[in-house]
């Protein structure tokens, strides 16, 4: 036995409403023992919109905090010192922004920046992989990364200014070889960009190589999951020694964070989703020379919609019974010579490499992605296919089903945004514009726009922006102007056909349907991202045989309906993960009227069970949630529906 290990980093994701609630969330869990901040922020701020921008509508405050300007993040972060917290931010297109921000509010206290301990997220190729929060092309996009990592090697030495994700790739069915090698050569890709940018001395490369960290996904498989985390963990030593000749062996470590897996969390039976998540913690902590630096654990009801302190609490105790009650931290590498790790750890790096190869012949990450999303929604539909078939058992959802009354359910069990935080986060920036001084703002926009416009590193026009009032909305707009946006694979198209024989029966009922097949419009309303299920819906429909219309994400009320009448469909899907259904869901079935459309809508996502009634009085004809896993049922259900709306 050796001398007991420090713990690793305790963590909550947290955030919701305002600036203020969150920051009297965060107070209260560091009060119970949290070692470190893990800040979520909502849509709008995630994808560039102010509060009062027409695409917020219905996302203000739910998935996360708004930060909208200074102020914002000075109340955010009110009583606690920034030269002494460690703070995550999972932010990606406009981390740039939140790190400016984070910086000046540091500087109106007096702290230097040299001070600042924390990572933000960074990782764009997720976002267009996996969870959708991109805003620009993928090379303005990698430009923004560069400029990041070069100006934190110089002036925020101790922060992390990228966090490779290789959650998210799981969240969206990869494999853990397709995990190792897409984040690895993200981060390959990410650190080739900066050394050809020239922005960084060569003798202080390798410290910009050790400020890379990363970000994964531990499932419930924890055996193959603490093999992965040795695999990435010999991977990346190889990689920073044989690329980019780093001799430090500190440098050289693989340093992550790390979520347990959130796909994995069931509707159905969701108190099972503790054990899960004890498990999944033990997949990164039991091995000493693979264990995470910090953790963060969802909550048990995760799956039902937006957690309360109580429920943060329960997944913060767990870190805390797991690191002081057990003799985790009292051993070695428990997992040395065991012939089982070691024999499993070495295929997942043979075939991780091989991938990882592929990649960089097409290019890189940055260069792949059209081909990556296809082998992800590929491998998840290939998942998806096992759970409905059976052959992948979820205890609660596709066996051992009957269960008692659960007495953590009940009003209450969820946590709900109040209805007019949006409105006074629209009244606080509208305020906000009135009250700072429009000259020094403006000339501040047009030293951005012309700093993005060359090869200048775009971190000081981002932090004099915003000590100068700048919002996300005008950051955010003003390299709209000069990168423009991006429209990510869908990826649907790789994967039709995989499942053709499970929906054969559904397919014959669909070929003969008088007029020929139904045309199914697929469409995600808001800002968010998140696409899983929209697109193993449209994946089943296609291969069932209808003609499916799916524009992937983010699309505005007016362009559903626009499409619904364009098209000239049979049945409406809306897809909405983020909690703004009874905000969103309306105002397309408004817009649908006016377009002369009156298909029917389904809607799917993360639906509290007590919202089902007001969507179907307000005209929905089917709402589906997570627990509705059988895909073969619902374009059993959609054949129907155009079956009775044509016999009519």
């Amino acid at each position: 036995m050796t001398e007991r290990d420090r713990p690793w980093l305790m963590r909550t994701y947290s955030g919701h409403s305002s600036a203020r609630a969150s920051n009297e969330l965060y107070r209260s869990n560091l009060a119970k023992g949290q070692t470190g901040l893990s800040i979520a922020f909502d849509l709008p701020t995630q994808t560039g919109y102010d509060p009062d921008h027409p695409l917020a509508r219905g996302e203000v405050g739910k998935v996360g905090v708004p930060v909208a300007h200074l102020g914002h993040m000075q109340q955010l972060l009110d009583g606690i010192p920034p030269g002494e917290m460690n703070t995550s931010m999972t932010i990606n297109a406009t981390a740039a922004w939140l790190l400016g921000l984070y910086v000046a509010n540091a500087e109106r206290q007096g702290v230097d920046s040299t001070a600042l301990r924390g990572t933000t997220q960074n990782d764009i190729v997720k976002e267009y992989l996996s969870r959708g929060t991109y805003i620009f092309p993928p090379l303005p996009s990698r430009r923004l990364i560069v400029d990041m990592v070069a100006y934190c090697s110089r002036h925020i030495p101790k922060w992390n200014p990228i966090n490779v994700c290789s959650y998210h790739l799981q969240e969206a069915g990869a494999t853990p070889v397709q995990e190792l090698a897409y984040s690895l050569a993200t981060a390959i890709g990410v650190l080739d960009a900066v050394r050809e940018s020239g922005q960084v001395p060569e003798d202080r490369f390798p410290q910009v190589v050790g400020s890379i960290s990363f970000f994964v996904n531990a499932g419930i498989r924890f055996i193959e999951e603490t093999c992965k985390m040795r695999a990435f963990t010999e991977m990346w030593d190889r990689i920073c020694a044989e690329r980019y000749g780093v001799e430090d062996p500190k440098l050289r470590r693989f340093r992550y964070g790390v979520q347990v897996n959130s796909l994995g969390l069931t509707e159905a039976q969701p108190e099972n989703n503790v054990q899960r998540i004890v498990l999944e913690a033990l997949g990164v902590t039991l091995s000493k020379r693979a264990r995470a630096r910090s953790i963060q654990l969802p909550a048990w009801n995760e799956a039902l919609g937006l957690p309360r302190p109580w429920d943060q609490q329960w997944s913060l105790r767990i870190q805390q019974v797991l690191a002081y009650e057990t003799d985790l931290l009292e051993y070695d590498d428990i997992f040395d010579g065991s012939r089982v790790v070691e024999a499993r750890t070495a295929e997942l790096i043979e075939a991780a490499q091989a991938e990882l190869d592929e990649v960089l012949e097409l290019g890189g990450a940055f260069e792949a992605i059209d081909e990556l999303k296809g082998r992800l929604v590929t491998s998840h539909t290939e998942r998806t296919r096992r759970i409905e078939s059976g052959e992948l058992k979820i205890v609660g959802v596709n066996c051992f089903t009957e269960t008692e009354p659960s007495p953590l359910g009940g009003e209450g069990s969820i946590l709900r945004v109040k209805p007019e935080v949006e409105a006074e986060l629209i009244a606080d920036v509208q305020a906000w514009r009135s009250r700072r001084d429009q000259d020094a703002v403006d000339k501040a926009l047009d030293e951005l726009r012309r700093v993005a416009a060359t090869d200048e590193n775009i971190m000081a026009a981002t932090i004099a922006l915003a000590h100068a009032g700048g919002t996300t909305g005008e950051w955010a707009g003003a390299l709209r102007e000069v990168f423009g946006e991006y429209r990510a694979p869908t990826g649907v198209a790789a994967a039709a056909g995989r499942r053709g024989s499970d929906l054969a029966a559904v397919g014959e009922r669909v070929r003969a349907l008088p007029g020929g097949p139904p045309r199914f419009l697929v469409a995600k309303p808001g800002l968010d991202g998140h696409s899983n299920g929209a697109e193993q819906i449209a994946v089943a429909a296609r291969d069932a045989g209808m003609e499916v219309v799916y524009q992937g994400i983010r699309l505005t009320p007016e362009q559903v309906a626009a499409a619904a009448r364009d098209e000239d469909v049979d049945v409406i899907g809306l897809s909405i993960l983020s909690g703004s259904h009874l905000e969103l869901v309306p105002e397309v079935l408004r817009r649908l009227e006016e377009a002369g459309v009156d298909a029917p809508v389904v809607v799917g996502g993360i639906i509290p069970e007590d919202d089902r009634p007001a969507l179907l009085d307000l005209g929905v004809t089917a709402v589906y949630t997570p627990k509705d896993f059988e895909l073969g049922r619902i374009m059993s259900d959609i054949t129907d529906l155009v079956a009775a709306r044509r016999a009519s």
